[in-house]
């Protein structure tokens, strides 16, 4: 399996580490986001977000396998940090059962394995840079990712940690994780943000590619999928062997016979007995590359195949293609907050009693809001009673908006952690208001920046492994 159908197939597995979580424990990741947004402005005087393509707060899985350790040792030295079999087998295991949950095809082992390491080697390179940079993460903070994953879970803090106890997690191990994937994303919004800048024309060739319906980003698809899987090392005689096997299974398909029925037939992929060989509604993004070219501007019903991918032949059909064009009506909100920025003379957990304080003086009717933020916001907005004036969805950093999205008009939120300092939020009114032409231009830029930012974070992380030095011992087994 090449490198760019290997990445793919791991996205679900290993991008985000809360995913295999979610998926090994049923759990749902905390502040997922289609935007992935991060953080406020970095203007003193605004809040306007960016939408981020950095990683947001994950949680790692834990172990799939309960069973005793066996002798471990040193794959691999990052910068004098070991890493060792035991933590490359405990995270391919975690890998292995979410692609076979997702219905993938499962890469050949060694391939995976060296894939998973490659990711642990630079999760070690960032945390290493996090901290000699002097990147630090309150216990707050933790504390704040921990009762988003319950609170997103919908059930209390007590009750998740049960439930990772029953998995084998503690307490300790899962807020060291917590603690390591902000101090991650805390490094990569500083290293990265400045590295993007979106053109108008960058902006006007997105719409354009929108009308046009090409725009992969913006598009979900389900594709029907027939695997004949080819062993690695095949000889000549069977790779036309099974070459001819997926001929046979696009004959079919084309000549009217049911999709499924064939899939159930022919399919070597799990999703083939399992699902009638439908793969499911997901962002084309999530899907290998070869399969979104070779079925890019088909119509729906189209077959394409046998395609050869390093897996094996492949037989497509394009069931379902949902294009998402920009909204022209978005639900508005109107808050206003106090900031509170943090650093050696105030923690995070120190701004959040502060604030905790404002709150219930507030809610006891003995402090006037918009007056405690006049007084002590450290915003560009304090001179306006904290009024930040009416917001379209993704003005806003994540751990900001969701805490809006979750208020009612005239509730005021808990002490809410960015990576601005710490906020106390109230939510004025909502409304439903129609874009204007610049609005919607305004939301197009934000989706090309995001884009961006998945580009620039790629780049950047490529740089930073390759200044860290990486002994390898042994080979994972």
């Amino acid at each position: 399996m090449n490198h760019r159908v290997l990445a793919l197939a791991l996205t679900a597995a290993l991008a985000s580490l809360v995913a295999q979580g979610a998926a090994a424990q049923g759990l749902r990741p905390s502040g997922a986001s289609s935007s992935g947004k991060t953080g406020l402005s970095s203007s003193p005087s605004s809040l306007t977000a960016r939408p981020a393509a950095v990683p947001s707060v994950t949680l790692p899985a834990p172990s799939a396998s309960t069973a005793p350790r066996s002798a471990d040792f040193i794959v691999a030295v990052v910068n004098s940090e070991p890493v060792t079999n035991y933590e490359v087998r405990s995270r391919l295991a975690r890998a292995e059962a979410q692609i076979a949950k997702q219905g993938g095809a499962m890469p050949p082992r060694d391939a995976l394995a060296r894939e998973v390491l490659e990711r642990i080697i630079l999760e070690k390179v960032q945390l290493q840079q996090a901290r000699e940079s002097g990147i630090k993460v309150d216990d707050y903070a933790v504390s704040q990712a921990e009762q988003g994953v319950a609170r997103q879970n919908d059930m209390t803090v007590d009750e998740l940690y049960a439930r990772l106890a029953r998995d084998g997690m503690s307490k300790d191990r899962f807020r060291e994780e917590l603690r390591n994937q902000l101090l991650q994303q805390r490094l990569r919004e500083r290293e990265v943000e400045a590295r993007v800048k979106v053109s108008d024309l960058d902006v006007d060739q997105f719409l354009r590619e929108e009308q046009k319906g090409t725009d992969v980003a913006a598009m979900e698809i389900n594709l029907g999928h027939v695997l004949v899987v080819v062993p690695e090392n095949a000889t000549p005689a069977q790779v036309a062997e099974r070459q001819a096997r997926a001929q046979r299974a696009a004959d079919k398909v084309r000549a009217g016979e049911d999709f499924a029925a064939v899939a159930r037939e022919f399919s070597d992929a799990p999703e083939g007995q399992r699902a009638g060989g439908l793969l499911g509604l997901r962002p084309a993004d999530r899907y290998p590359e070869l399969f979104v070219n070779s079925t890019l501007g088909l119509p729906v019903g189209s077959i394409v195949g046998p395609v050869r991918s390093p897996a094996g032949f492949h037989v497509l059909k394009v069931v379902e293609r949902v294009t998402a064009g920009m909204p022209t009506t978005v639900m508005q909100n109107h808050a206003r907050h106090i900031l509170l920025r943090t650093g050696p003379q105030l923690s995070e957990a120190a701004a959040a009693a502060r604030l905790a304080d404002y709150r219930r003086r507030v809610l006891a009717g003995q402090a006037d809001f918009a007056a405690l933020a006049r007084e002590h916001s450290q915003d560009g907005s304090a001179k306006e009673g904290g009024d930040l004036g009416w917001a379209n969805p993704g003005r806003y950093v994540p751990e900001f908006e969701q805490a809006l999205d979750a208020l009612k008009p005239g509730d005021i939120s808990e002490p809410l952690v960015s990576r601005f300092g710490v906020h106390l939020i109230q939510l004025l009114e909502r409304r439903e208001a129609k874009l204007t032409q610049r609005e919607q231009r305004d939301m197009a830029r934000n989706v090309v920046r995001e884009k961006k930012l998945d580009e620039a974070y790629a780049t950047w992380a490529q740089e930073l492994r390759g200044r860290a030095y990486v002994e390898y011992r042994e080979p994972p087994q």
